[in-house]
């Protein structure tokens, strides 16, 4: 009895040995598991006409008129999975969308890249160049990347109502100027009790009406 529960337990151990070992194997790399990275954008068993742009390949014709509704004949991608309206299993399929490229999309169907090294209170405005990326379920054509220049729009924290209320209360001090962080302007006030009361009024109109901002550049919240 001895012998047999010693032998049950260095069976055990063995097998626990070679169940390491394959995982391992599996996880080095040893066994082909490639998987596409676009299969993660797409749903599986989902609609094909719904799937997103990175899941699909169409023939576009690109000789087709602006603004004008048309239809692509697609293919799903391999790895990729997904039915009609019948729930079939399907695979060529076709897809209804306007005419235009991803550069003249509307604002709400693409994401673009945000800057905060550049001035959104200054005359003129700013612009820079922003990369712009095509939302997953939109279709178009051309590069569903592209640069596009955008006006500057980024907020660093700053309230106006806080602003005007320093201004109008503490402004002879200085202090809506050191809450927007210029802190030049803000000791000049300090020292000088406000320019004797008229760069305080000044300050006031200027907060007022938004003409002076946060030194960093950004907007007003």
């Amino acid at each position: 009895m001895v012998a047999a529960a010693v032998s049950l337990g260095v069976l055990l151990r063995l097998c626990r040995v070679l169940l390491f070992l394959s995982q391992f194997y599996i996880l080095s790399g040893g066994e082909s598991t490639d998987i596409p990275p676009y299969v993660m954008k797409c749903p599986s068993n989902g609609l094909c006409s719904r799937l997103p742009a990175d899941c699909v390949e169409c023939r576009t014709n690109f000789s087709c008129v602006y603004g004008k509704p048309v239809t692509f004949d697609c293919t799903v991608k391999p790895s990729v999975t997904c039915v009609d309206q019948d729930f079939k299993s399907q695979k060529n399929f076709v897809i209804n969308m306007t005419c235009r490229f991803c550069w003249q999309l509307p604002e709400t169907d693409y994401e673009c890249s945000n800057s905060t090294s550049c001035m959104t209170v200054s005359c003129p405005r700013q612009r820079y160049t922003a990369n712009c990326t095509v939302r997953d379920h939109i279709h178009c054509l051309g590069n569903r990347t592209f640069p596009k220049m955008l006006y500057c729009n980024w907020t660093g924290g700053y309230k106006w109502s806080t602003a005007l209320a320093l201004s109008i209360t503490l402004g002879g001090f200085g202090a809506d100027r050191f809450y927007l962080g210029q802190w030049r302007e803000g000791l000049g006030k300090l020292f000088s009790f406000g320019g004797l009361g008229i760069w305080t009024l000044i300050d006031v109109l200027l907060i007022g009406v938004g003409y002076v901002g946060p030194a960093d550049g950004s907007l007003y919240i």
